[in-house]
This record gives C-alpha cells, structure tokens and sequence, in this order.
C-alpha cells in the first residue's frame, strides 16, 4: 500500500510539472500597478488573443507599488513576467542593461493599434533610446500624466498656489501632503531654487531636472530641508483620501490621483482643484515592455496592441483617471466636454483641429503646461547619491520641540531606572545586614 502511494504521488507530481511547462505557452503573466487597468479588460482580452489565435490564455495578474521592487525581480531574480510597466526612468535603465525583448507589431487577424499612440509621446519615449535599442521598439506609452499641486479651494485660490512656493511658504505649515517620491521631491526642489533663472530663460526645466552635479545636489539637499518643517506627512497614496477630507490644504502629487480626488471631494461638499506651477514640473509617462525572461512575448505583445484600443484606451483612462497615450479621432471626440468654460490647445497631441477644444485640462494639459515641463530621466549612477540625500531629508523627521520632548522623556526614564537601581541596592545591603546579625557564631557548613 505504501508503495502503491508513493507510486501515485510521483505520477501526479510529474503530470503537474508537465502540464505547467506544457500550459506555460498558455498562459500570460502580467506585473502592473495597482488600480491600473479597466473592469473587465482582462476577461476581454482573453476572448480576443483566442479569436485572434484560436487558442485559450490564461493570465496570472499581480500589482506592485515600487518601480524598483519590479525591476529587481526581473533584474536579479530573473522572474519570467510576459508584460511589465516600468515608468519610463526604469525604461530607460532596462534598455541599458538590456532586460528588454522588442514588441512584435505584426498581427495577421488584428490591426496594429499601436499605430495610434500620439507622435507627441513617441517623440518623448524615443529620447530613452539605447544605442542599437531604439525605444519605440521595445516599449509602448500606456498612460502619462503631470506632478502638480492638489489644493483645497475653501483656503487657498489659484493665486496662493501657482508657485512651487507654496510648499515653502510657512502660512501652509501643517497642511502640507507631500509625495514620497524623490524623483519628484528633486525636480520640486531644483526648479524652486533656480525659479528666476529660469523666469529670464536662462536655463531649462529639462536641463535643470536631469542635473545630478554635487552644486545641484546641494542646493536640492538644502531646500528639501528648509521645505520639510512645512509637511505634515509623506504619502504615497493616503494624500488623495486625506484632501478628500478636509484633513491638509495642498498634496503635491499625480494627475490622475488629483483627478480621482477631485470627483470623490466633490461627492462630500468638497472642493479641490489642481495646478501645475509657473515654474515648470514633472512630465512622466508608463508604458508597456516585455522583459528578456518573458516566456510568451507572443501573448504579451497581443495584449499590449490590445490595450491601444481605443475603446479599451477609454475604459482604462475612466478607471484610473489619468490619461491614455492613444490619440484617436474617437478618444477626442469622447472627452470634449461642452460645459467647461475653457478651451485648451491640444493640437501638440491629437494633430490639428484640436487647437481650441473643451477637454478637461487636468487630464489633458494645455500645450502651454507641457512646454513648462519636462521628462526626468534615470539617474544612472547618481542614483546611490540622490538616495542619499532623500534618506537624511526622510530620516529626520521630527520638530525640535518633539525632539525636546523626547529628551525629557528618555531622561526621565535614565533618572527613574538608577534611582531603582538605587533602592534595589540599600534594600539587598540591609538585607545583608540582617542576615550577617541572626546568623550563629558557629554555623555548620
């Protein structure tokens, strides 16, 4: 009986192994961010890969937060994802160490949607180029957005927040959310610091953002702490929730989330609006790529022309907030909005025709806000020393009144441990002693 077990367990073991290695061609693993992607979309695509194909796919789905944790997995644990989408900082540094595979764009039953992505993003996704790697081969724009400022409209007009400053300015002490992001947290600083020079157009945004020199890096450290008495906490993505409660002023933070807040406040009675500074931001962008250990580029390559749909662009952008890099005729026309009472020029991003549009220009920037911003690209080996500085801005985060406090706490604590210690002695002394006085002259041992 014993044997027969044995027997019984090797066999399924070995048609389970056969069956995973077997089903692997089957089956699409996909590594995104979370709260990323439509309702739905992925029982979609699967209808569509088996109509494009003839086969069945299964999908494997997981979210993470951290552009880098994603990258070490792929980098140094060699996980086998189909289909990824880094920010295009981690783009870029994939394309260095050559952890991508290019996309196939040759579908025999299906258009190639990934002909709809705007120019004007083509153009940006191609400044990440690699020698022999050109960038539009081996990544595709899923969704981009700005950095800005989320402000509470019941105390602060536009006026109050139209500069960087606003995150300097005492009066807003307390009542400030900022993005725990250090990328981000660099570009504020840096294009703060230099705000006059580049006022007089003496400098760029895109210059200054990607200026890793030890001056740079200086005066980044420096104004991130004269900037950190003001924050009232570092987010990652409670800051949304938070101005949606009245609980800060201002949260420097995405588009999307911005977006997202604004439409949750509005439902409380709440009113939030969104700005990105005169002095210029942050302009990023996330796309899809399919890394070197992928083990179904077939599939994955499917699903990226799939999420290019402009329909599909549409149910995504509606979930998540921010915006599609697809720019079709029909996504236009699907977010005019007649009731706004302003038009923004977006002929930089759906062609001409769309120079005076209503489009809500949270999503969608004016071209005047894209000319004031800019791409930050990988800091490659400055990385290690931009961390740095992000660890001593983050690692101090306590008010010098807190840190009086703590003090007299921790003294407090010292001082009442050796007065126990204290008495603890006299009482063992005088213990001693009374032993030594009841104790006979001629004990026996």
């Amino acid at each position: 009986m014993k044997r027969l077990l044995i027997y019984i367990c090797t066999l399924l073991l070995v048609c389970s192994c056969y069956n995973r290695s077997e089903s692997r061609d089957h089956i699409l693993k996909i590594y995104n961010w979370a709260d990323y992607i439509g309702d739905d979309v992925l029982e979609d695509f699967k209808a569509y890969y088996e109509e494009q194909t003839g086969q069945p796919i299964r999908i494997i789905y997981q979210t993470f937060d951290i552009n880098e944790v994603m990258l070490t997995k792929i980098e140094k644990g060699h996980e086998d994802f189909d289909v990824v989408c880094p920010s295009e900082y981690i783009i870029e540094r994939m394309l260095k160490k050559n952890l991508l595979q290019p996309i196939d764009t040759v579908f025999p039953h299906s258009e190639d949607y990934m002909n709809l992505v705007s120019p004007f993003i083509r153009e940006q996704i191609n400044k990440l180029s690699q020698p022999g790697r050109p960038a539009n081969d081996y990544a595709v724009c899923y969704m981009w957005g700005t950095a800005g400022i989320l402000y509470n409209t019941a105390f602060l007009d536009e006026d109050d927040v139209s500069s960087w400053e606003c995150l300097w300015n005492s009066s807003n002490a307390g009542k400030i959310l900022m993005k725990d992001s250090y990328r981000d947290a660099y570009g504020t600083a840096i294009l703060y610091a230099n705000a006059q020079a580049l006022a007089d157009s003496l400098v760029t945004v895109e210059e200054l953002m990607n200026d890793y020199s030890p001056e740079a890096m200086a005066k980044v450290e420096e104004y991130l702490k004269a900037m950190k008495p003001n924050i009232a906490g570092w987010e990652a993505d409670f800051g949304k929730e938070m101005m949606t409660k009245n609980k800060a002023w201002i949260n420097m933070t995405w588009s999307g989330d911005a977006m997202w807040a604004i439409e949750e406040a509005g439902e409380v009675g709440v009113d939030l609006d969104y700005i990105v500074p005169i002095e210029g931001s942050n302009i990023w962008y996330d796309g899809w790529v399919i890394p070197i250990y992928a083990r179904n580029p077939k599939a994955a390559s499917y699903f990226i022309n799939f999420m290019c749909r402009p329909d599909i662009a549409l149910r995504n952008m509606e979930t998540c907030g921010y915006v599609s890099a697809i720019a079709s005729p029909d996504i236009l026309e699907e977010k005019i909005d007649t009731t706004l009472e302003y038009t923004s020029d977006l002929s930089y991003f759906f062609g001409p025709g769309a120079e005076e549009v209503q489009v809500n220009n949270i999503q969608y920037p004016d071209r005047a806000v894209v000319e004031r911003c800019a791409m930050i690209r990988d800091f490659g080996d400055k990385t290690k020393d931009v961390l740095e500085i992000w660890s001593r801005i983050k690692g101090d985060n306590l008010s010098a009144g807190v840190l009086i406090i703590i003090f007299v706490v921790v003294s407090f604590m010292i001082i009442w441990l050796v007065y126990k210690r204290i008495v603890r002695y006299r009482r063992q002394r005088k213990s001693q002693r009374r032993y030594r006085r009841r104790r006979p002259l001629h004990s026996k041992r």
